[in-house]
């Protein structure tokens, strides 16, 4: 078995054991929210608020989409899915693992390019000089992660993809690879602006331009054979109260 694929697989068992309680109720079924990583200051949240509103037990799984696509495909129990990409909910979709009219893109968001915020770099107009001057680049594994995923797309399109992929700091998802800036163990990391937005030890040295790279979407859905209350929660993530969380954390929320 190939290197990448043992660790995906140990991810997935890793991960699959991390579903954090966010509330609970007497004798209720509850939901289990599958949510991209990026996500989870802004989804644990808004659980924690269905939760108490409306009390039912709400668990969050926060991972690489990656990650929870294969563990929805493995059987694990899950009743709504939020993936970073929209190839990851296609692979469960082609699998009829998600229920396909209750997809929607819920969410947009952007590409950064961050540098330890104690590093004595600054924002340079020439993106690809920038990049060509790093030794290690972090971001998720371009093989497996939306994030990584995107910044593949970026810096093929910026023509330094075959000069950077050698020194390139695979992350399992777009938290590590920020935390590998953050740590200053890479010079220079590619995240969403959501996340360097969280993180006061990285600073925002370019954005990359829209075109570099497909649209950055998350589309939502309800997993199949997921509880009743799914549709419900999924109709919360589109009311004024989730609108005003989303944005407050600098995402774009989508039209249905």
């Amino acid at each position: 078995m190939k290197p990448a694929v043992v660790a995906l697989v140990a991810l997935a068992a890793a991960a699959l054991t991390g579903l954090r309680p966010v509330a609970a109720a007497p004798a209720q079924s509850g939901l289990t929210i599958f949510a991209a990583a990026s996500l989870t200051e802004v989804v644990d949240t808004l659980a924690h608020r269905y939760a108490e509103a409306h009390a039912i037990p709400v668990k969050t799984s926060l991972a690489a989409s990656s990650i929870l696509a294969r563990q929805i495909e493995a059987g694990a129990r899950a009743d709504v899915f939020i993936s970073a990409d929209r190839e990851w909910m296609d692979y469960l979709a082609d699998r009829g693992l998600v229920d396909a009219p209750t997809r929607s893109d819920l969410l947009g968001n952007r590409l950064v390019l961050v540098a330890p915020a104690t590093a004595a770099i600054r924002p340079d107009p020439d993106l690809p000089a920038l990049l060509r001057r790093t030794a290690l680049l972090a971001t998720g594994d371009p093989d497996f992660v939306p994030v990584g995923r995107y910044a593949r797309a970026a810096l093929e399109s910026l023509g330094v993809w075959p000069g950077l992929r050698e020194r390139l700091v695979r992350a399992e998802n777009v938290r590590a690879a920020l935390a590998f800036v953050a740590r200053g163990e890479a010079g220079l990391g590619i995240v969403y602006a959501t996340d360097a937005r969280i993180e006061p030890r990285v600073k925002v040295v370019a954005t990359f331009p829209p075109g570099t790279h497909p649209a950055i979407v998350y589309p939502v859905a309800i997993v199949h054979g997921a509880r009743p209350q799914a549709g419900a929660f999924v109709q919360y993530l589109r009311s004024a109260e989730a609108r005003a969380l989303f944005e407050a954390a600098g995402f774009t929320v989508l039209p249905p």
